[in-house]
C-alpha cells in the first residue's frame, strides 16, 4: 500500500493513510479499500439524523427564547389539545415537540418505504 520514505499514520476517525505518498501510491490505497472503511464527514443517514436532531434543537431553542422575552402569550396546545404552561419551558417543550413530530413522522415514513422498496426484488 505504502510505498517508499511514506509511512503509515492513523487519522482522526481511526482510519490508516499514507503520509509522503505519490500518485500512484493514493490510486493503490483508493482500489485496496472495501465499501466498509470508515467514512470522513457526514453521509447518507448520519446526516439525515443531524440536520433533524439540530432542527428540532433550534425549534426548541426558539421557543424557550419566545416565551422568555414575548408578553402576553396564551398557552400553546400541542396537537391543539395538550395544553401547556405559557413559560419559556412550556413553550420550548412545544416547539420542539411540534417540529419533532412534523418531521419525524414523514421522516419515518420515508424510512419505511425505502426499506419496503429494497427488500422487494
Amino acid at each position: 500500500m505504502c510505498s517508499g520514505e511514506s509511512g503509515v499514520r492513523f487519522g482522526p476517525n481511526g482510519s490508516l493513510f499514507c503520509v509522503g505518498t505519490t500518485s500512484s501510491d493514493v490510486n493503490d490505497t483508493e482500489a485496496d479499500r472495501d465499501d466498509h472503511s470508515p467514512t470522513r464527514g457526514y453521509e447518507g443517514p448520519r446526516l439525515v439524523v443531524g440536520l433533524y436532531v439540530a432542527l428540532v434543537f433550534v425549534a426548541t431553542a426558539a421557543g424557550f427564547l419566545t416565551g422568555a422575552f414575548v408578553d402576553g402569550l396564551d398557552a400553546p396546545r400541542f396537537l391543539f389539545v395538550v395544553p401547556f404552561p405559557a413559560s419559556p419551558l412550556g413553550f420550548a417543550a412545544y416547539g420542539g415537540l411540534t417540529v419533532a413530530l412534523v418531521l419525524g413522522v414523514p421522516l419515518a415514513l420515508v424510512v419505511a418505504v425505502s426499506q419496503q422498496i429494497d427488500e422487494t426484488p
